[in-house]
């Protein structure tokens, strides 16, 4: 039986049906207009022929192509989070890399040269590294590698092969590195957020945080330093390192503070410092949340602690009562009170220079935290006064003094520093108008 194949655009209302042998297709209907999903022939409404495959019209398809806010929003989330957990295996991936090179390219390159990649997979690894070596064939033929220092094979490694090497070679790596369990461990927390990355794939909040720890960890055991001297008290963000002079010396944001807490407690903040500035109303992060035992062990450590209180006794004290809606003295007895707890912990200290209580009278902006703000270590948590909010639901904001100045983009494209020094002058001149506490 002959196959009729008419053109598409002239029969777009084809009933296809299967011949009465079954082996060739005849095509029948006529019209210019698709007949419905659920209709045979136009002469024979009602009969659908045996075999007949109709085509429904689009818009009884039933698709809807439209996304609404909750979608959008769910892709936003998704990209967000793979974005992250994306820059972190990238970090690892590359560390791993000069690792790998570092430890078998003096190995296996005298003798082996430009193949010594291939070489040192053996027979165990061979499908795997030709896979790699036709993957960079084609990238030179179409025009891939575009810097030259990625043409070769280990650059065409992912992480599972790169991981592989380290593992058929462990003697060779075992002087650099302490625990193989631990590579291995961190390894394998990484390989679930890199299949779901690589993939597309919903990401989520806790396997997000696990890869963001064993990325940390991996890096640690593999021996690359942050080069901030800081990060042992707030640990250094693989986003803040890429995109950090974005934002100034902007590292952390939180919609209160007891967000701030979860990610760096007060003990996290205040213990091993050198030097503590802060100013404030009450300087509630401080004297609630570190016990005065602590601050007297910081102190006789040998750290520097200039506190500033607003003076209960003043009317911006009063006026701070009626904007929170306070009874008359509440806030000015808590603010005493604090004072007091301050007192008592100067008191039981050997040097009491180290340790000076202030208050001032002008009217409170901010309160500030400033840790070793006089190196580049520092770190300081800041919030700024709202009308109607008390200072526990205030945003906060973190900033790194790392000293590195940040460049501005726009306008002349001179440099700009960061936040950190604007807050640490301001400290220093509400500093020189205040009065000592006895």
């Amino acid at each position: 039986m002959r196959v009729h194949r008419p053109p598409p655009r002239q029969y777009p209302s084809l009933i296809v049906e299967r011949g009465a042998e079954g082996g060739a297709l005849v095509s029948s209907g006529g019209g210019l207009e698709l007949p419905p999903g659920d209709r045979g022939r136009q002469d024979d409404p009602g009969r659908v022929p045996p075999g007949a495959v109709s085509v429904a019209r689009p818009m009884e398809i039933g698709a809807e192509l439209e996304w609404g806010a909750d979608a959008w929003t769910e892709v936003r989330t998704r990209a967000r989070r793979a974005g992250r957990a994306y820059i972190w295996l990238n970090i690892v991936e590359q560390r791993l890399r000069a690792v790998v090179a570092a430890v078998l390219r003096p190995i296996y390159e005298p003798v082996h040269g430009d193949e010594w990649v291939v070489a040192a997979a053996g027979p165990a690894g061979h499908e795997w590294v030709q896979r790699a070596v036709a993957v960079r064939e084609v990238s030179r033929r179409k025009g891939y590698l575009l810097d030259p220092a990625d043409d070769n094979v280990l650059s065409f490694l992912t992480l599972p092969q790169l991981r592989e090497l380290m593992v058929q070679h462990w003697p060779c790596f075992e002087p650099y590195l302490d625990d193989r369990r631990d590579v291995e461990l961190a390894l394998d927390e990484l390989e679930v957020a890199r299949n779901v990355v690589s993939r597309n794939r919903a990401l989520s909040e806790t396997v997000l945080a696990q890869a963001e720890r064993a990325s940390g960890r991996l890096l640690e055991i593999l021996g690359s330093g942050t080069g901030t001297p800081s990060a042992d008290r707030l640990p250094v963000d693989a986003v803040e390192d890429l995109v950090g002079d974005r934002y100034a010396d902007v590292v952390g944001v939180h919609a209160d503070r007891v967000r701030l807490q979860r990610q760096l407690p007060a003990e996290d903040l205040f213990s091993g410092a050198r030097r503590l500035d802060a100013i404030g109303i009450g300087l509630n992060l401080l004297v609630q949340n570190y016990s005065g035992r602590r601050l007297v062990r910081l102190a006789e450590s040998g750290c520097r602690a200039r506190l500033l209180f607003l003076n209960p006794a003043s009317s911006a004290v009063r006026r701070r009562e009626r904007e929170l809606g306070l009874k008359k003295g509440e806030l000015s007895r808590s603010v005493e009170m604090n004072i007091m707890h301050m007192r008592r912990v100067r008191a039981r200290l050997r040097d009491t220079g180290g340790f000076e209580v202030r208050v001032f009278d002008e009217t409170p902006r901010f309160t500030a935290y400033l840790v070793n703000g006089d190196g580049p270590d520092g770190l300081a948590v800041v919030q700024s006064y709202l009308r109607r909010t008390r200072g526990m639901e205030a945003p906060v904001f973190v900033l790194r003094g790392s000293g590195r100045d940040v460049v501005h983009r726009s306008g002349g494209g001179g440099d700009e520093a960061g936040l950190f020094p604007t807050y640490r002058e301001e400290f220093e001149s509400v500093w020189t108008d205040s009065r000592p506490v006895s």
